[in-house]
């Protein structure tokens, strides 16, 4: 059993293709989950997985089993990083994964009757960067206001003293204003920990995850993220560990990801970020530069609100 349980932990670790984790978590849920009748649907499920992902020598796990969205991924997280909650931003930019969250009938089914269309409420980008400031509306200047958690973990990472704290943390799940948010954060904690110096790893907390769509986006996004703060900090990004909580595929998802399942991972693309912005906001698409995505072609699924 001993010998069993090593071996799991170096397939984890990277000796096999990491995204094989992924794969081994569809499988176990298209096997053995159980069929879960929530909020916005049937979905087979399973409680509990992680994966770890090396981000070693500018590694950047975009799944490769289908084509990630990853310009959408990267816009959205220059989002939440500039702390915006408009959804006008991301419609701006081509971004439509929050449309129907943004609309108004969503929005009155929230009971949020106060806010504009395409008004999201303090979602991720209000508490990372302004953690509980009070809430008006997405077009309000929350400078200074509440707790810039992501600001924070910059300042340790950048001094030699603090880096090594087990304390950088940063949290998108606020109970004080889950009733404002147009939908409740599912990543939730993101931790951050730097070894042998310069090594930095990000631990994500997801408490729910659509593995059809949404967890091979929020595997590029952390990545994208954890990256972005070594670059900044002048460190070196070293692994992605993602624990998940509530593992679901919804049961219009169930075939397609069958054909997925079955596909051979390519090796993954590699990630430069060309240039170190004074300011972590200041950031672009353009400074992430992209190598060797290979990929298998992509799948329909559609998105639940």
């Amino acid at each position: 059993m001993l010998k069993n349980a090593l071996r799991h932990i170096k397939l984890n670790k990277g000796i096999m293709h990491d995204e094989n984790q992924y794969i081994r978590l569809v499988k176990d849920i298209l096997s053995d989950g159980e069929m879960v009748v929530g909020r916005n649907g049937s979905a087979k499920t399973v409680i509990g997985s992680a994966m770890h992902f090396s981000l070693k020598d500018g590694t950047l796990p975009l799944l490769t089993t289908k084509k990630v969205a990853w310009k959408t991924c990267l816009r959205e997280l220059l989002w939440f990083v500039n702390g915006y909650t408009s959804n006008d931003k991301l419609l701006d930019n081509n971004v439509k994964i929050w449309k129907g969250n943004a609309s108004r009938e969503f929005l009155d089914s929230r009971g949020l009757y106060n806010l504009r269309e395409n008004d999201l409420g303090p979602v991720y980008g209000h508490q990372w960067r302004h953690f509980n400031a009070p809430y008006g509306t997405c077009d309000d200047n929350y400078d200074g206001k509440g707790i810039d958690q992501l600001q924070y973990i910059i300042d340790q990472l950048k001094n030699e003293e603090t880096r090594t704290s087990r304390r950088l943390l940063m949290s998108a799940w606020n109970p004080c204003q889950l009733d404002e948010m147009a939908l409740p954060p599912c990543h939730v904690l993101a931790h951050f920990n730097v070894l042998d110096t310069d090594k930095l790893s990000c631990n994500l907390y997801q408490r729910s995850g659509d593995v059809g769509l949404g967890v091979p986006f929020n595997i590029a996004s952390y990545s994208f993220l954890t990256h972005l703060i070594a670059n900044h900090c002048g460190l070196k990004a070293h692994e992605f560990i993602y624990h998940l909580g509530n593992c679901h595929i919804y049961d219009d998802h169930l075939d397609i990801l069958k054909i997925q399942a079955e596909r051979e991972a390519y090796p993954f693309s590699t990630l430069k970020i060309d240039v170190m912005r004074e300011n972590i906001n200041d950031y672009v698409e353009k400074d992430f530069v992209i190598s060797d995505y290979t990929y298998h072609p992509a799948v329909k699924m559609e998105m639940r609100k």
